[in-house]
């Protein structure tokens, strides 16, 4: 926020609005964007990117669950929806040890196959950042742990992850690292130190793409809206993001779509921050919520995925999110099956072969504490833009 010339009443009005902060005084959602967010521009305030694409239908795919098990469901949703082309298959790895990490071979294997079975398919992995990643970890320790990565104590879990995915045939895997960074949930959450957080992902990212053959494009998903922390603050670089996606759920009870939309670090601010960055945009997670059987949030979050730069979406497919497994919302179910019945899914365009690795990997390099963080991923090293109602509560993904 540039202050420049404003006059001593407004400064002295910003230093008592900021003293209540500090106070722990409660703030509105917009008053906690004013306050604390540069990262956008006021709406009007300047000229704002085009949006808007033609009808169009983005590769599209339900998370049933994780493990390879999970692989014959997505069959069986495809038959419940009239034969409609499932081209993207959403799973993640568990975060209980570093050792899950790496990702098991089998389940790695089975997917892998599952992709390699049609050109046009998609696989989604949603991979933790830190472990145990669901373990109520004080911020104290998350923070402790950022630093560490950031200094390239657990690189080599993310290279051995790597070489199991391009030797298994995932080299084209799009990676959801860190996912819902924004909120509490999980240990790899970005507010107990954003700026370790953000040199922490620019490791990850530079590790694994220094792995030949990769092919990986890397996920920036938050939660939608204000969360713990504005999801911009959290932003690591255009140079190791390649989507921008946000988690939406239809939460909190008694919000609309529009809410949705015009929140701070909502939709709206989602698809005008990838725009300006000429990178697409994607919902890995999205579904009912607080609201129940709520047709109009499946129509209108349909139709806003169809009318914009949207690399794929998965809806999540348990309650009560969901509605292939879930009997509780009748109505929302007939409007999905009316809106994807049939559907032919997209041609899928793979990209070229990223560009050269951030940091070169020696061979498996041992974790030992006390290694000089490597070129390209220091702290210093994230130049990027300084953001939900949360999805804390939802069930666990596994």
């Amino acid at each position: 926020m540039r202050i420049g010339r404003l006059t001593l009443a407004a400064a002295a009005l910003l230093l008592m609005a900021t003293a209540g902060v500090l106070a722990g005084t409660p703030l509105s959602q917009t008053e906690r964007h004013a306050l604390f967010s540069d990262a956008f521009e006021p709406r009007g305030a300047a000229p704002r990117p085009p949006v808007h694409r033609p009808g169009h239908e983005p590769p599209f795919g339900a998370f049933v669950g994780s493990w390879d098990r999970y692989i014959p469901q997505i069959g069986k949703y495809s038959q419940w929806l009239g034969n409609a082309n499932l081209q993207v298959g959403h799973t993640y790895l568990a975060g209980n040890s570093w050792a899950d990490i790496e990702g098991e071979p089998a389940v790695l294997g089975m997917w892998s196959q599952w992709r390699l079975a049609d050109p046009s398919r998609l696989l989604v992995l949603g991979v933790p950042m830190l472990v145990p990643n669901e373990a109520q970890v004080p911020d104290g320790e998350v923070a402790r742990l950022l630093g560490r990565g950031a200094h390239g104590d657990f690189d080599s879990h993310f290279v051995r992850l790597a070489r199991r995915l391009v030797a298994l045939g995932g080299a084209d895997t799009v990676i959801t690292l860190g996912w819902e960074m924004n909120g509490v949930t999980y240990t790899h959450r970005c507010k107990p130190d954003p700026t370790a957080w953000k040199a922490y992902w620019r490791r990850i990212v530079g590790v694994m793409r220094s792995v030949p053959g990769q092919r990986f494009r890397f996920d920036f998903a938050p939660n939608r809206g204000l969360d713990a922390v504005p999801w911009t603050k959290c932003y690591p670089g255009d140079d190791v993001v390649d989507i921008i996606g946000m988690d939406s759920y239809d939460q909190p009870a008694g919000s609309t779509f529009e809410d949705y939309v015009r929140e701070p670090y909502g939709l709206q601010d989602q698809v005008e921050f990838a725009a300006r960055r000429g990178k697409p945009v994607s919902y890995p997670e999205w579904g009912l919520f607080r609201n129940g059987d709520n047709p109009e949030f499946v129509r209108r979050m349909v139709d806003w995925m169809r009318t914009h730069d949207t690399a794929y979406q998965t809806v999540t497919d348990y309650c009560p999110h969901g509605f292939f497994q879930c009997p509780s919302n009748p109505r929302s179910t007939a409007v999905f099956k009316q809106l994807m019945s049939g559907s032919p899914g997209a041609p899928l365009v793979l990209p070229s072969t990223p560009a050269a690795p951030v940091v070169p990997v020696a061979p498996d390099p041992p974790t030992v504490p006390g290694r000089p963080a490597l070129p390209g991923a220091t702290a210093s090293a994230t130049a990027a833009a300084s953001p939900s109602p949360s999805a804390a509560g939802t069930p666990s993904r596994r």
